[in-house]
Order: C-alpha cells, then structure tokens, then sequence
C-alpha cells in the first residue's frame, strides 16, 4: 500500500479544519468533500492579505488597482498551468461551473440551428445537463448516453450510433460526482471531434485527485470549481482560444471584447483569486516546504510556467497515489459489512477507473437516517442525489432518497476510515 506518501501529520497540519472536534473531543472527520474540501491556512491568508494590500476594481491608475490587476493575471496563469493549457487567455473566471457553464452554452445556442444535436450522460451532475437540456427551446436535439447500472460505467458503445454529423457537442464528465467512475476522455474527444462537434468536459469532481492535461485530454472546453480542490468558491473554465474568439458573449457594452475578458461579466471575486494562487501553489508543494519535497521526490524548481506544472503533475499523481491506496481500504472494509450495497465500480482489476468515492445504501436505513447518524459521531458524508439525478432515477433510487456518498482527499487518515466503517458496522438492519 501507499499509505506512506505524505507526512500525514504535516498535511494535515497544514487545515486548520481538521482540527476542530465535536462536544465529546471527537475529531470531526471529513468525508463530505466531493461537496466541498477544507482549505490550508495560507489560501484565507492570502485573501486577507489581498483585503489589507489590493482591494480595488481592475485597470485603475493607482497601486491598489495594478496589484489587483496582478493578482488577475496571476490567477489565470496558475490554472492555466493547473490545467495544462497553451495560454492564460483560455481562462475564464466565474461564480462557479454551473454559472461558466449557462454561460458559455448560452452563447453556443447563438451559434446551433434547429435540429443540430447535443449528446449528454446520464451520469452527469446536472450542472453538465440542464444548460445543454435548455436549448432544446431553440430546436436542438439532446440524445442521451446512458450507463451500466452494474457498474455504473457509461455505455461508450452507443455513442457511434448517437453521434452523427449533426452532432455539435458533446457533454460529459471527467469524473462522476455521485459514483466516482472516472470516463475516457480523450477516447471520447475523439469520437466528438471525428464528426465535427465540440467536447464539453465537467472537471470538477476529478479535480482534487489527479493531474489534468487539457491538451492530452484533447477536449474543446473544461470546467472547474475550485472549492472542490481546497480552494475558494468559484469557478473556472478552459477553452481553446479560438473557440472563445469565435463566440459571442453576453456582456454590458463598455466591458472588454476579448477572451478571456468578454466571458467574465461584472466584477470578479479577485480576493478569491488571490486565494486561488495560494490553493495551486499548496497543491505544488503539498505544504510541506517545497524545499524538503525538492530533495525527497526530485522535484523541479517552482520558478516558471514549465517548473510549477510539472510540480503540480508530479504532486497530484501522488496524491492519486495515496487515495487509491486508502480507498482500496474503505472499499474492502465496506464490502464485509452485512446490507450494504455499493453503486459503481467495485472489481479491483478496475479501481484506476474511478476516484475515491463510494455511494452506497443500507438495508433497513434510509441514506438521511444514515448521514445523520454519523453526523452525530462527527463523520460528516452526504446523502441524497447530489444533483447528479438522472444516476440515482436510472439506479431507482430517487423516490427513496438516494445514496450516502463518502469522498476521501489527501489529508483524510486509515484511521479516519476505520471510525467509519465500525460506525457504519453498527447500523441496525
């Protein structure tokens, strides 16, 4: 096992979260990240810092405001080293993805006539169904890409028979946020960009737990939120520039014609950006001194659009690593525990093909009675949906209230886990 990565008690040090505990002095495990990780202490420093020192709107003839701008540019820079991407003007900022993602499907629609055709998963968050759902109010056609209930993987096979060269986009996501199949991106850009049509991949739930390389992924766009990666709340989008040249946007008059600038309507949450430079440089370095990682791992120097990439990459396979590592734990424990039924994947031979999150029901519990008893032990998990409804309508379990989801990231423990599993053991059935 890869148990041993990290300095878990660095890590972990690094969240000043985990160390608050319940009444009875029960650390409060965190398992309900793939609704939102925990954040180290230097990403709400940084925005403190941008309060004290840069706090003013963008492209003003003063210091506070060319700091602003710095921190703007700044920002964009880290994700596009983040992500992989050619340039810093295929980032655009936002609330969050679902916001990028109305947004930039808004301005798609302009461009699609009655009868062109989308092609969504069943599989999705909804947030990478319902803007692409809604042009259907302009004539286009959704087709669907269903899943195995077995596994929960999505039904590649089908896709020659939907994709057509009508076809103009086709929407799917890098990681299910409900079940954790991870998809083939890069075979189903292929299959997109042999008819013509544009690829749409949601991000957000892959992004804490693996390296992202939007040109190896060779996708159209790609959308992320940060809070998902123990980062701030909002949101941001990869798209080639080309594509972001070629779109209309909707925006006031005076603002800025230009990608990436056009797409990003109103002010933006540039304290947040200075948090979002504090988040990609934790993940570079993992908080431990970049030095000390510098002479463990062999690591590049951090200096430079090439030097903090290839930190990032090397960091987060570790960090894929680690999790796999302490799934594989959960997964074995959860599977010896009499009523619980598993969604998704479960074969080992498989594991690579889903992240670490595992949704799960009980016999004789409901998903909230379950979330909530554990809630009450100080192990926080989520219940319901999850917003990925068409997973749990295919699965016939929307009328009896879903799954319970638990998510692990780097800084959660083997400990943590068996807290979980005997509090899961001693469920009634």
């Amino acid at each position: 096992m890869c148990l041993d990565i990290f300095d878990l008690d660095k890590v972990r040090s690094e969240f000043p979260a985990l160390g608050e505990t319940d009444e009875q002095g029960r650390l409060y495990v965190y398992f309900d990240n793939p609704g939102g990780t925990q954040v180290p202490a230097n990403v709400p420093q940084a925005m403190t810092d941008y309060f004290r020192t840069a706090n003013a709107n963008q492209d003003g003839r003063f210091e506070t405001s060319r700091r602003n701008d710095e921190t703007i540019r700044n920002a964009r820079q880290r994700m596009a080293e983040f992500l992989n991407a050619p340039s810093a003007k295929e980032i655009v900022f936002g609330q969050n993805m679902t916001y990028l993602t109305y947004t930039l499907s808004r301005a798609i629609g302009r461009y699609l006539q009655p009868g062109d055709e989308i092609l969504v998963t069943r599989l999705d968050h909804d947030a990478n169904v319902s803007p692409w759902v809604a042009l259907e109010e302009k004539g286009i056609v959704i087709k669907w890409i269903d899943f195995n209930p077995q596994d929960c993987r999505l039904e590649l096979e089908t896709i020659p028979n939907l994709i057509s060269s009508r076809t103009k986009l086709v929407a799917v996501g890098y990681a299910s946020n409900a079940v954790g199949t991870i998809n083939p991106i890069r075979e189903i850009a292929v299959m997109a960009h042999a008819v013509g049509a544009w690829l749409w991949v949601d991000a957000v739930h892959y992004a804490p737990h693996g390296p992202i390389d939007v040109q190896a992924l060779e996708c159209d766009f790609l959308v992320v939120s940060a809070y998902k990666f123990f980062g701030p709340h909002l949101g941001i989008l990869y798209g080639k520039f080309e594509l972001l040249e070629q779109l209309d946007a909707y925006k006031v008059r005076p603002a800025n014609s230009k990608p990436p600038f056009k797409f990003e309507t109103g002010t933006q949450n540039h304290e947040g950006l200075a948090g979002l430079i504090a988040t990609v440089d934790y993940l570079a370095g993992l908080g431990q001194g970049y030095a000390a990682l510098q002479d463990r791992f062999d690591l590049p120097s951090l200096d430079g659009y090439s030097g903090r990439r290839q930190a990032l990459k090397q960091a987060l396979t570790r960090v894929n690593a680690y999790e796999s590592s302490l799934f594989a734990h959960l997964m074995a424990g959860m599977q010896q525990i009499h009523g619980v039924r598993i969604y998704g994947i479960t074969d080992p031979e498989k594991a690579s093909q889903r992240c670490p999150t595992l949704a799960f029901t009980k016999s004789g519990s409901t998903p909230g009675d379950i979330a909530a008893y554990l809630g009450n032990q100080g192990i926080f998990v989520w219940d319901g949906n999850y917003y990925a409804i068409s997973v749990t309508e295919q699965l016939g379990l929307e009328e009896t209230g879903g799954m319970v989801r638990v998510g692990l990231a780097h800084y959660n423990t083997k400990q943590e886990v068996d807290r979980f599993l005997a509090a899961v053991s001693s469920l009634s059935y």
